[in-house]
């Protein structure tokens, strides 16, 4: 689906600034044009996480490479045994490490003003670190690390810095990531729009005898085609749909298969995912019950996805109504043994989680998933998973679920 004016409307004034200018403008096949992410929203997104540190009495935070360096400097990076990182200041310009022989290419993804400082292959990268948080003036305040940081970056700075008061980023990082402005929203709308599209565009061709891969790869295909980057996901058929992540052992398409489609895309890293599960041929009356009690179970969710409510409210809103029809109890099958669902971004799984527990309360800007499978192990599963995001006025879909196990793809 595409962004409705209603929807633009229930985002508020941000984001009917945003796109003052007219809606976007639509490509061949429906599917809206999402412009990235440039300089002034990471701008902007270096003011509130310093504005963040400053509140948490924190004088500086570690981000190694992955998606956080990316959010908050423009430098898409991998993780690998050589250290890539940024320290960001409460106050002042950034700094990126890196090795030496890496230096131009940092340079030149590096999107906002800050500095790059490298070690050579016999140095100790952590050193170049403490060196400058001590230049800097930051060595005696309090350093955040962003929660996926390694143990060894860790460990090092500690062993280079002796007696530096380390804490727990995860405030200042999710504190921002969380939240999605009306530009990222549009780029996990388009990458929704794709898998949608791919979906549909793939259904047709798949053919007995297929098995997990062969079916996959129609997709992939399919999302390239499209204009879709890094095409994710699988798939899972007959008893190994019972498994939400499916089973090693060949599974291969044949009449009245259950088959599990699980799959996504991203555009300028956003993520969609999207769980989509149709059986081959004829349906039983008991494959037909199941994918009625997740559709229903989706729609559960997303009643129960108010702002202020505790994230976890919502798992526990489906629960109740598959105890009701004897699944469970909790997290046991037949049941649904994982959770609703979990936040989306720049990662397809990142904070906040829809699961039991989780006190977090929903916001404008917050992005879920919505995926309220159920598996009878040796059977069969059924899962359908949209996303959806929050707004002032309440939840909105990125996609739709589709209407019925006869029209599994909308």
């Amino acid at each position: 689906m595409t962004t409705s004016r209603r929807d633009v409307m229930a985002l508020g004034g941000g984001f009917v600034a945003a796109l003052a200018g007219g809606m976007p403008a639509m490509a061949v096949g429906g599917i809206a044009e999402a412009a990235p992410i440039g300089r002034a929203e990471r701008m902007a997104r270096l003011g509130r996480a310093q504005a963040l540190m400053r509140a948490n009495g924190m004088a500086a935070l570690l981000v190694e490479a992955g998606s956080s360096l990316n959010y908050f400097t423009g430098v898409k990076w991998w993780r690998s045994e050589r250290l890539t990182a940024a320290v960001l200041p409460a106050d002042g310009e950034l700094c990126v490490f890196t090795p030496g022989f890496e230096e131009p290419s940092i340079r030149e993804m590096l999107v906002v003003p800050g500095d790059v400082k490298v070690w050579q292959e016999d140095e100790n990268p952590a050193a170049l670190v403490a060196d400058w948080l001590k230049s800097h003036k930051l060595a005696g305040g309090v350093i955040g690390i962003e929660d996926t940081v390694r143990f060894f970056a860790i460990d090092g700075l500690q062993k280079a810095l002796p007696g530096v008061r380390i804490v727990n980023g995860a405030a200042i990082v999710n504190g921002c990531r969380m939240i999605k402005t009306p530009a990222e929203i549009a780029l996990m709308q388009r990458a929704s729009d794709i898998t949608i599209a791919a979906y549909r565009a793939m259904s047709s061709k798949v053919e007995p005898g297929m098995g997990t891969a062969d079916v996959y790869a129609l997709m992939a295909a399919a999302v390239t085609r499209l204009g879709g980057d890094t095409p994710s996901g699988g798939v899972q058929i007959n008893e190994g749909s019972a498994l939400p992540h499916g089973s090693r052992e060949p599974q291969f398409v044949r009449a009245g298969s259950v088959v599990l489609m699980d799959c996504g895309c991203t555009v300028d890293g956003y993520h969609a995912d999207i769980s989509r599960t149709f059986v081959f041929g004829e349906a039983t009356r008991a494959q037909r019950t199941m994918w009625d009690e997740v559709h229903r179970g989706q729609e559960i969710a997303l009643a129960a996805a108010k702002v202020g409510a505790a994230a976890g409210t919502v798992d526990d809103a489906v629960r109740v109504y598959y105890e009701k029809l004897g699944y469970g109890p909790g997290y046991r099958t037949p049941g649904l043994p994982h959770r609703t669902g979990h936040g989306i971004g720049l990662d397809v799984h990142e904070p906040v989680n829809l699961v039991h527990g989780e006190t977090t309360k929903l916001a404008p800007g917050m992005c879920f998933s919505n995926e309220p499978g159920l598996y009878r192990p040796g059977s069969y599963g059924v899962r359908l998973e949209d996303c959806f995001y929050m707004t002032a006025s309440g939840p909105r879909w990125f996609s739709v679920p589709p209407p019925s196990i006869d029209n599994p793809f909308g």
